[in-house]
């Protein structure tokens, strides 16, 4: 019996596949992504997966699917973005009899539009619903949907099988499970059990983390120090292990204990990957992210980079106290605290969260199509046009991601350590090809 795992790529929105071929710089940028830390959800998925199955996995960014290559199952995982060309990979293979199981955020966010294109959708976790699965599936009674009946327990989480990628691969750490913040723009905290904040035993993550041969790995978390206590117990059980990580966490938490920063520095910590969101006030209390302070932004920077870690910035654009100055006011900001990695976003009303609700039902949503909910305009901005909120962004865009802004940042935070530095060039030319569409 044979599983195929899929994580589908709509091709013209990461990548400008055409200018792979002949750009020098992104043919380095692929080959350093194949060495990302990518995330647990198939190999955990195949830890529940009974022994006598032989499993697959596919990475469209990297992948090619064997449409004809024989199969008795496929499960797909998908983003919006992505949403499309998952339901036609979908149908491809049912056109071809295999059956196909299908979860990730948009499906359940929209499990009944998911099913048209599936035999089954998964909605939220699927640690719980899989191994229920396989016994349908063995059984030739599967349900339509699949639904967790309580937040995954971290104590029962598998160890992940890694086998299933190339030895060359390398994987995320998931020390917790979930945010409680509930942003209003966020799928992430919207989807089924994952605002519940979960804690794996320590011992369980310091165990993944000497089984990887890499000197650098990726916390993957929604927030790794959501619990101050549990993170600085982490960081004193990984401190000896001669590692190096990078991890997402909360501006308001590292501005607020510098205990904690100085403990993940002695851990190997090179650097934090933020959601700053805006650097408007009114913006951030608006879409239920008033624990973000602007007023100590510039303190809390400062404190990170003197503690020696570099800082990837998130920055969205067009929520509903934005004026047209909000661009050139974050670049003035992204310039005066030396951002090392400043990230551009157009604002996403993802399906499942209350901005899509709020937008569709003020008649604002310009566009269902999945695949545009990412780098596009999708909907009516309240103090500017699609056009000025697409182009501003994307000239910010360009603007941090000139090779030469680039190297300058690089150069800056060569303060911080070469580990530091080596992984935010890394992250800087990772972003650069992300692009904007034409």
């Amino acid at each position: 019996m044979k599983i195929l795992f899929i994580l589908p790529t709509e091709p013209n929105i990461i990548f400008e596949k055409e200018n792979v071929k002949n750009n020098i710089y992104s043919k380095i940028m692929l080959k350093l992504f194949k060495l990302r830390g990518r995330a647990l959800t198939f190999p955990i998925l195949a830890a529940l997966t009974p022994k006598h199955y032989e499993i697959e996995v596919i990475e469209e960014i990297s992948s090619k699917i064997d449409f004809d290559k024989k199969y008795d199952l496929v499960g797909i995982s998908c983003l919006t973005k992505d949403a499309f060309r998952a339901y036609h990979v979908a149908d491809e293979f049912r056109k071809r009899r295999i059956p196909v199981i299908i979860g990730g955020f948009h499906p359940s966010a929209l499990p009944e539009e998911a099913k048209q294109h599936a035999d089954s959708v998964v909605i939220g976790e699927a640690d719980e619903t899989w191994p229920e699965i396989i016994k349908d599936f063995e059984n030739g009674k599967l349900k339509p949907y699949y639904y967790p009946t309580r937040p995954v327990d971290p104590k029962n989480i598998p160890w992940p099988r890694t086998d299933i990628y190339p030895k060359d691969a390398q994987f995320a750490i998931h020390a917790t499970r979930g945010c409680p913040g509930r942003c209003d723009f966020c799928a992430i905290s919207h989807m089924k059990h994952r605002n519940v904040f979960r804690m794996r035993p320590i011992e369980d993550v310091v165990n993944e983390i000497k089984s990887q041969p890499w000197k650098t790995f990726y916390f993957y978390d929604d927030s790794l120090t959501l619990n101050t206590k549990y993170a600085l117990k982490l960081f004193n059980e990984i401190k000896d292990l001669n590692k190096n990580f990078f991890a997402f966490s909360n501006i308001y938490t590292l501005g607020k204990y510098d205990e904690l920063l100085k403990a993940a520095k002695e851990a190997g910590c090179v650097g934090w990957a933020i959601g700053f969101e805006s650097i408007s006030q009114e913006s951030l209390n608006s879409v239920g992210k008033s624990a973000n302070k602007v007023e100590d932004y510039e303190r809390t920077i400062k404190k990170i980079h003197d503690t020696g870690m570099f800082i990837l910035g998130f920055f969205i654009f067009g929520f509903d106290h934005d004026h047209l100055d909000i661009f050139d006011k974050t670049d003035e900001f992204v310039r005066k605290n030396n951002i090392d990695v400043p990230r551009a976003y157009i604002l996403v009303p993802y399906p499942g969260t209350p901005v899509y609700d709020r937008f569709e039902k003020e008649g604002r949503l310009l566009s269902k199509d999945w695949s545009k909910y990412q780098g596009h305009v999708v909907f009516q901005p309240k103090h500017m046009s699609p056009e000025e909120l697409y182009t501003n962004t994307k000239r910010l865009y360009n603007k941090w991601y000139k090779k030469t802004n680039i190297f300058l940042r690089t150069f800056k935070g060569l303060k911080y350590g070469f580990d530091p530095m080596i992984v935010s060039l890394f992250n800087n030319f990772q972003y650069k090809y992300m692009v904007y569409p034409n």
